[in-house]
């Protein structure tokens, strides 16, 4: 499971020790419910909250789709990070934890006591260029000119936006990057909704898609349905008292997408769903070069089976 790094996590608790105060419990519902209902991690969040049931999450997903990258392009080995929407510079854990040849990265946010967050915790990391990170106070919207980064990484960052601008803010991201950008939303239809039209003005710009999707044509899901993954992460012992929760992991629903400037091959099919294993064989909802579909896979066609059971939600079919 995508468990934060020590440094982290010893770095989260030192300011937990020195800030938290009132009900964590009371905190991370309002949160938790703010979230559900497809929202991002600006308005009057409470930042302890947040560190203990929302940053593990993130982190996880975070890490999920970088991992992702790495199958699908071996060979990237990005110098330059932008976290965007950075937050308490979740993303940058993560991407400097796959990529530890990163030399320098950037935070972006337009909310200050974030970037002071993001920079504290940040200080505290063993990766040098986390702590050495610098700080920039800006809104997706209106990026600095001279803004550029090998990885570009918005995480859970469009969510503060109308789903409206989700395409023109995707836009420019896109010109801040000089090879890859991942955009990573919430598993709800609203993330959805934006990672759909982030989509659709990157093919516009001149991407190439990475993932999850096999195809460059119109994507085939329709509201109500919608495309998105899950991730397991653990639970510590404050995130499972702050939710009430009753057991040691959590499942992080996400919606995302790679775009890279170089262009590569895009084969398979993508798993859209947790497999279905019956008696007589085990069935798949897929994503390809013709659109949706199902595929089944019989018991007694032994070695595809064996192979196809060992595969999950998210994972490419073939």
């Amino acid at each position: 499971m995508n468990a934060i790094p020590a440094d982290l996590k010893a770095a989260i608790d030192r300011h937990l020790a020195e800030s938290l105060s009132g009900s964590l419990v009371e905190k991370t519902a309002r949160m938790s419910e703010h979230y559900r209902q497809g929202g991002g991690s600006g308005g009057a969040l409470d930042f302890g909250a947040y560190l203990v049931a929302r940053l593990p999450a993130t982190y996880a997903a975070v890490a999920f789709c970088l991992a992702e990258l790495a199958r699908r392009r071996p060979q990237f080995s990005p110098q330059t990070l932008l976290d965007a929407g950075a937050g308490p510079g979740t993303a940058a854990w993560a991407a400097t934890s796959a990529y530890p040849g990163i030399s320098a990265v950037a935070f972006l946010d337009n909310n200050q006591p974030f970037l002071k967050l993001a920079s504290g915790l940040a200080a505290q990391g063993e990766h040098l260029a986390l702590q050495r990170a610098r700080a920039l106070n800006a809104d997706l919207g209106n990026l600095p000119d001279d803004l550029s980064a090998d990885l570009v990484v918005a995480a859970y960052a469009l969510a503060e936006l109308p789903v409206v601008e989700a395409g023109d803010t995707a836009a420019a991201l896109w010109k801040t990057c000089e090879n890859t950008l991942v955009v990573i939303e919430p598993g709800t239809p609203q993330g959805f909704a934006r990672i759909h039209r982030v989509r659709a003005a990157l093919i516009a710009e001149g991407a190439h898609l990475i993932a999850p999707c096999t195809h460059m044509k119109s994507c085939p899901i329709l509201l109500p349905d919608w495309c998105h993954f899950s991730v397991r992460l653990p639970r510590r012992r404050d995130h499972m008292h702050a939710k009430k929760a009753k057991v040691p992991f959590e499942d992080e629903k996400f919606s995302y997408l790679i775009a890279s400037r170089q262009p590569g091959e895009l084969r398979g099919s993508r798993i859209l769903s947790p497999p279905v294993d019956g008696k007589a064989d085990i069935k798949f909802k897929l994503c390809g070069h013709n659109g949706l579909f199902q595929q089944s896979v019989a018991r007694r066609d032994k070695a595809e089976y064996k192979r196809v059971r060992k595969l999950g939600w998210g994972d490419l079919f073939g």
